[in-house]
């Protein structure tokens, strides 16, 4: 077991700052997806300055108010794509609206009249840019239980062929193209190849009708049978979890002799423990209506499939690495954020404990001090670089 702690020169973290400071918001939840927004600046989509012009005009706590703002926002910046000459200037505003246009989105109701103009521009943008920026591409569709998963593989620069390639998934709330930003272009810049995917639950396969499944290996079979009936077969596959997705890749590489290597970035040991506090609150018609958590049980229904609080924290059951994690037998790396507000920190130390079998375990906890102690790292992308692509590295020799 190798447990690694990303700090500063202090050897703890320093007292939480007083509430408000330091914060763009005095929601949680406005402030966590704006540093989620902003974590997309290493690879151009977002801009501080942008951004920080778009959240002044935010009424703080008000959805609709975000939506607007952020969508403005978008618009300003397609004006500036729609008229840039030079290709580099033209794509990269193209994935800043993308990036944008995500956001504005994401705190809306499932059913607000709003999401499907939003989320073919959102779309449009993300690929418009691929293609302006010259970034090679392959979309595939795989058939699935009546509709389609959508995946989309990035061809390495030579000499990929011999590293392996790596294999990215989101979690509750992502979606197929964030993938990109987030750590994905990290794995071409170093020489990977990249097949991004979604599941059920997850982006176009959601609004398709396709819901959450705890079996994650049969989403992630699917997409690997139909890649590797086109393409050669890697020297090996590094599955990467985003958020909910730390349980669902493990889960998949449980099951699946194909995958080498997990991350769970972060660990998500038992995803209803996660969610119980706030499906429960509004199970009970009891606590405060928070944005967080009325968004949070409104997308627990939509991916669920559930029609009330109470049935979708029981449809969560399962949703457990308990019963698996001793059957995983590859490398695995955990990315830990000691103030993760998803994950209660305790699920790091009980996933360690229960990969008896795993070829090797490193833990990477990230303190307040390093600016990595949120979920998923968000606002330091470099840390989260850092961390999955050395790890890979160091855990397969010709990945160097």
């Amino acid at each position: 077991m190798n447990t690694l702690t990303l700090a500063g020169p202090q050897a703890a973290s320093p007292p939480a700052p007083a509430k408000g400071d330091g914060r763009f918001f005095a929601d949680p939840v406005f402030h966590f997806q704006t540093i989620r927004a902003l974590m997309e600046i290493n690879t151009g989509g977002a801009d501080t300055g942008e951004v920080l012009a778009a959240i002044a005009r935010i009424i703080d706590g008000d959805v609709q108010s975000w939506y607007a703002e952020w969508a403005a926002l978008a618009d300003r910046v397609q004006v500036r794509a729609d008229k840039a000459i030079n290709t580099l200037s033209k794509g990269g505003a193209l994935m800043r609206v993308h990036n944008y246009r995500r956001t504005a989105e994401f705190l809306l109701p499932p059913d607000d009249p709003k999401r499907p103009g939003s989320w073919v521009k959102c779309l449009a943008a993300f690929y418009k840019g691929l293609d302006v920026l010259g970034v090679a591409h392959e979309r595939i569709s795989i058939p699935y239980q009546g509709a389609n998963l959508r995946a989309i593989y990035f061809p390495g620069a030579p000499g990929a062929e011999k590293k392996p390639l790596v294999m990215l998934v989101g979690g509750f709330d992502s979606i197929l193209e964030e993938l990109y930003p987030m750590l994905g272009k990290a794995a071409l810049d170093r020489g990977y190849s990249l097949l991004m995917y979604e599941g059920p639950g997850q982006g176009q396969a959601l609004r398709d009708g396709l819901r959450f499944t705890p079996e994650w290996e049969k989403p992630t079979g699917a997409v690997l049978d139909a890649f590797l009936a086109t393409h050669a077969k890697p020297t090996g596959i590094v599955l990467i979890g985003m958020s909910m997705g730390g349980y669902f890749a493990p889960r998949a590489a449980a099951f699946e002799p194909r995958i080498d290597g997990v991350v769970s970035w972060d660990v998500c040991f038992d995803y209803q423990a996660c969610a119980k506090y706030t499906l429960a609150a509004a199970a009970r018609r009891s606590g405060p209506a928070s944005v967080g958590a009325v968004w949070g049980t409104a997308n627990a229904l939509w991916t669920m499939g559930a029609s009330s609080a109470e049935e979708a924290l029981a449809m969560m059951t399962p949703y457990t690495l308990a019963p698996v994690a001793a059957r995983i037998r590859q490398p695995v790396l955990m990315l830990v954020g000691e103030d993760d507000q998803f994950i209660p920190l305790r699920q790091a130390a009980q996933f360690e404990a229960a990969l008896v079998n795993a070829a090797s375990v490193t833990k990477c906890v990230f303190d307040r001090i390093s600016g990595g102690s949120e979920h998923c790292q968000a606002g330091c992308a470099s840390l989260v670089d850092t961390a999955v692509y050395d790890w890979i590295e160091s855990t397969f020799p010709t990945a160097a």
